[in-house]
């Protein structure tokens, strides 16, 4: 069980429970958050810890709320993924962003590192997909089942058989980026589920949420939000104070021995 008690007189720092683990963003409405590799965005059969349920008693401490806390989820991130997370702090957020996420308005930018080397410096991967049980399957042309899929990305860094990618979604489909690399024939490091030749050693994969782009729900400006490449990336980086742990027991295992 993780400890939720923290100082309460350092409330007002820029961090979630642990110094270690970036606060992206908050206000009267929303609250972003660092996802880290591992950790579940909200509750499955496993009956494991949540974002959603952190984000919940981090308020519910930091502003001495009775009660229930509410706390909206607009979208996900599958459990090996690391990055940002959007949650809306009202019920009217909620519903706003949320109707921004169906109508993909949102700028989705992430950074995978896959294996093989990606000729092209940049281009845009179409086709269709379709859910089958716990995967998705690419195809060409449409069927009964199948979405549109779309993605641009830019090929960062090629390094030993590996590339290094920025990728820009253009539509939200299940397993959309691990999918549509595959089918390509660049499965993201790690996935063994599309593909990849072994895990990494935590079970994630190389595949980071880095940017969210939003219309705010309430000030109706764009709101960007971003975060730092998590320590162990797999690719050359630079590392801050601020730079929070890839997975979610390091980050488990420093709760719990925070002070």
């Amino acid at each position: 069980m993780i400890n939720l008690t923290f100082d309460t007189s350092k409330q007002m720092e820029n961090y979630f429970f642990i110094p270690k683990w970036p606060l992206l963003y908050e206000d009267n409405h929303l609250l972003a958050l660092y996802k880290p590799a591992g950790l579940l965005v909200q509750g499955d059969k496993t009956g494991d810890i949540t974002l959603l349920e952190l984000g919940k008693s981090w308020l519910k401490k930091r502003y001495n709320k009775p009660g229930q806390v509410f706390l909206g989820m607009v979208h996900r991130l599958d459990r090996p993924v690391a990055g940002v997370v959007l949650f809306c702090r009202t019920s009217k957020a909620a519903s706003r962003v949320s109707e921004q996420f169906r109508c993909n308005l949102p700028v989705k930018q992430y950074l995978a590192v896959v294996e093989g080397n990606i000729t092209e410096n940049s281009g845009t991967i179409c086709n269709h997909i379709s859910r089958n049980g716990t995967t998705s399957q690419i195809s060409e042309k449409p069927s009964a089942n199948s979405q549109k899929a779309e993605l641009d990305f830019k090929v960062l860094d090629r390094k030993d058989g590996k590339t290094f990618v920025e990728i820009k979604l253009k539509t939200g489909r299940h397993h959309q980026i691990r999918a549509q690399l595959s089918h390509k024939g660049f499965p993201i490091i790690g996935d063994l589920r599309y593909g990849a030749k072994k895990p990494l050693p935590q079970r994630q994969i190389a595949l980071f949420a880095q940017k969210l782009v939003i219309n705010h729900p309430i000030k109706d400006e764009p709101l960007t939000i971003t975060c730092p490449l998590p320590s162990g990336w797999p690719w050359i980086q630079s590392t801050t104070a601020q730079t929070p742990p890839w997975n979610w027991q390091e980050i488990n295992l420093a709760i719990k021995q925070h002070p």
